[in-house]
């Protein structure tokens, strides 16, 4: 992560809580669990689940990203990594296990990313594959499809006049 910084996302009151995650064996295997947990679906429509596969290329993700648990109510429920770039935020690897989607907590957390984003004044980008629905959920958030490759949809969430200020009308 040379040329990307960490950002580090302050807790969500008053029951959400992230934790930076080292690089290390533990924290890999809990990023994958919840990888796995949330994707495998997903990924089992299209190619079938390789665990040798997915464990590799998530290795790949784990070692060039910034993985955060997040914590609900004293419960490790998914992860997430945010980092800045030259030209934008990055936000990615957000992953909740089954139980605790459709909560209303991925709307919460993606929300208070994006409030904290904003601080930097910078656009924010992400990629999900593209037969997965949760495009639905970065579409209410301002996200607009900006590319695509063959299994993934580009986004980006543009920078506007009144989403600069977000962060600090939040922050009272």
């Amino acid at each position: 992560m040379t040329d990307a910084a960490r950002l580090h996302l302050p807790d969500l009151p008053p029951d959400v809580q992230f934790f930076a995650l080292p690089q290390v064996e533990r924290a890999f295997e809990y990023t994958f669990d919840a990888k796995r947990a949330a994707m495998r679906g997903y990924i089992e429509t299209r190619w079938g689940w390789d665990e040798a596969l997915q464990r590799r290329l998530h290795r790949e993700r784990f070692e060039e990203k910034p993985f955060t648990r997040i914590v609900w109510r004293e419960r490790a429920v998914g992860t997430v990594s945010l980092m800045r770039l030259a030209s934008h935020v990055r936000f990615g690897e957000f992953y909740l296990y089954p139980e605790f989607q459709r909560l209303g907590l991925g709307h919460r957390i993606l929300r208070h990313c994006l409030e904290f984003s904003d601080a930097t004044s910078l656009p924010v980008r992400l990629e999900y594959l593209k037969w997965n629905p949760v495009g639905s959920l970065y579409r209410r958030h301002g996200f607009v499809v900006t590319g695509e490759t063959e299994i993934h949809w580009l986004m980006e969430r543009p920078l506007t006049d009144s989403s600069r200020f977000a962060f600090d009308r939040h922050a009272d």
